[in-house]
């Protein structure tokens, strides 16, 4: 069925909770095992239709957030998800203390267990008027970022079309475009400063209401962090520092002597890779699904065939247009077994980073789609970003396809930029830790303090004031992430880890990295992050070796790649 075909309607709020608690009742008084897991799966389908509905209402609403038929049902659902947790938090009560624990264990795996007990350790019915409030926040500020409309060379545009100028290879475009982009979030930094205000304060006081000394574990709860602890990543923060932060430094101070600029250079100059241009497309929207197409069709069967349903149904959305939220992600529609993914393409490799790291989600989630429960379709956050940043290496094969003469570039840059990529997402982490430590910062306060991690994640970002914003210290607020999902962020750099164990991999025997690529994927969420990497071979980026040894390779790799003919 075509996305346009798929119904939406608002369903019956009170019905929706009279019918999760009969499954409650119905579990509790089910005399025997079979019984038991009837009405289990009989649960699960209906969770899978009722957020089937609010994943459309979602998507459709983030396509155009000016229309407002569904921005009305993306505010309803804003408002009942935290009425309906209520209900589905009892049946989870009801699942643990089932007498038949040990048999759904045997038949659907520990993990659901595991994460049902964390479930219960982020919610009680008295904090659901506090999680409306941060549900609104959180839409306030992604309508704030779809709504950005910033003149510059006399027409306009938003965040997303600017993009391509902020790249481009004139410097006084480029430079322009920087200025341009800092100065709309400036004009709007008191509505930003005052909307994430809010939500600290907001989620501190929804920690302390659940017996919490801040929002800090409460935060790893709802990440559903089930294997590893704050200290882990504290360990893993310090390996970055100390291993991939030089090599990173490293990186730039080569891209500063390609550009004929003195380092450490400003963001302009740092969004730069060659003196002739970063890496494009070697055409537009159409001849990238062509080459993505390819690329699947020949990757695997399995991809081939989820590659071309994703086509067949239009379960893509990828054009940059006016209205429409910022940022890309996938997500599944689970009455119809397909996953969809949300982009804005703008001209830039990102257009093709969108088609393989999302479509990386899409095909785990396809693979995995029929899984019972649903809550095991998809494994924690961190073990998704493996599925997505992996599968933008297989792409390398196809890399000709999609950028045609800039492929040499290309090939660098993506290298590049996944070693250098991996100190801002610890940033990002640590910052939030600092924040949500802290929760009574002033904004003044929560900017230096960014401004402070820079120089030491990032020192080759010259804090000089020369462009709005950024230069000031104050660029984590573009961050969605930092409002939507506190703590999302440590994911993708743990996941770029081990993306690199698979790009090492693939050097060496593409087939071989394959193989593991399924075996990882195909175990859903099934188990916790680090028993899915230890069942596919696979190295866990909280052993210090791991991070020491594939950033050493990698930046070998670039030392000796052929630039030569390339300005």
């Amino acid at each position: 069925m075509k996305f346009s075909e798929m119904q939406y309607h608002r369903p019956d709020i009170v019905k929706v909770k009279e019918k999760i608690d009969d499954f409650t009742d119905k579990l509790k008084n089910s005399g025997n095992y079979e019984n038991a897991r009837e009405i289990f799966t009989e649960f699960d389908k209906y969770n899978r239709h009722i957020q089937t509905l609010a994943t459309l209402a979602h998507i459709r609403h983030t396509i155009n957030t000016n229309d407002k038929y569904y921005n009305d049902e993306n505010s309803f659902w804003d408002s009942v998800t935290p009425e309906i947790t209520e209900h589905v938090q009892a049946w989870t009560m009801a699942l643990l203390k089932s007498p038949f624990r040990n048999d759904f264990e045997k038949e659907f795996g520990k993990v659901l267990f595991l994460n049902a007990e964390i479930e219960l350790k982020t919610f009680s019915p008295e904090i659901i008027p506090e999680l409306q409030e941060e549900n609104n926040l959180v839409t306030e500020y992604g309508k704030l970022i779809a709504s950005a409309q910033i003149p510059f060379n006399g027409k306009t545009y938003t965040i997303s079309q600017l993009s391509p100028f902020k790249n481009d290879s004139d410097d006084n475009i480029r430079l322009a475009a920087w200025k341009a982009d800092g100065n709309w979030y400036k004009q709007n930094q008191a509505q930003l400063d005052s909307i994430y205000d809010k939500l600290v304060h907001l989620r501190n006081n929804i920690a302390r209401k659940l017996g919490y000394e801040n929002f800090v574990e409460l935060g790893y709860y709802r990440m559903g962090r089930n294997c590893y602890s704050k200290d882990d990543v504290e360990k893993f923060r310090a390996a970055v520092r100390e291993y991939l932060v030089p090599v990173a430094d490293g990186i730039y101070r080569e891209q500063a002597k390609r550009l004929g600029k003195q380092y450490p250079m400003s963001f302009a100059d740092n969004a730069l890779s060659f003196r002739s241009g970063n890496p494009k497309p070697s055409g537009g929207p159409d001849e990238i699904l062509l080459a993505a197409k390819k690329f699947y069709d020949s990757l695997s069967p399995e991809t081939s065939e989820f590659w071309n349903k994703m086509l067949e149904d239009e379960l893509l959305d990828l054009l940059s247009t006016e209205g429409k939220m910022g940022g890309g992600y996938c997500t599944g529609l689970y009455d119809y077994n397909v996953p969809f993914i949300f982009a804005n393409f703008n001209g830039t490799s990102s257009d093709v980073k969108t088609v393989t790291h999302e479509a990386g989600h899409a095909f785990a989630d396809w693979m995995n789609s029929k899984r019972v429960p649903m809550k095991t379709i998809w494994p924690s956050m961190e073990g998704c970003e493996v599925h997505s940043m992996s599968m933008e290496f297989f792409a390398w094969r196809n890399a000709r396809d999609f950028f045609g003469d800039d492929t040499r570039k290309f090939l660098y840059s993506h290298l590049a930029g996944s070693l250098t990529f991996i100190p801002y997402g610890t940033m990002v982490d640590h910052f939030q830790h600092i924040v949500y430590e802290n929760p009574d910062m002033t904004p003044a306060q929560r900017h230096e303090s960014w401004k402070n991690l820079l120089e030491i994640y990032m020192p080759w970002m010259k804090l000089d004031g020369e462009i709005p914003f950024y230069s000031e210290g104050q660029g984590w607020q573009r961050q969605l992430h930092i409002y939507q999902v506190p703590f999302y962020y440590i994911d993708y750099c743990l996941a770029q880890t081990v993306a690199l164990e698979f790009w090492a991999m693939i050097q060496e025997d593409s087939d071989n990295a394959w193989n593991h690529y399924m075996a990882y994927t195909k175990q859903g969420g099934s188990k916790v992050f680090t028993e899915l990497l230890a069942s596919a071979d696979l190295e866990s980026p909280f052993d210090e070796n791991c991070l020491k040894h594939v950033s050493a390779k990698a930046n070998q790799w670039l030392a000796d790649y052929d630039l030569s003919g390339i300005e």
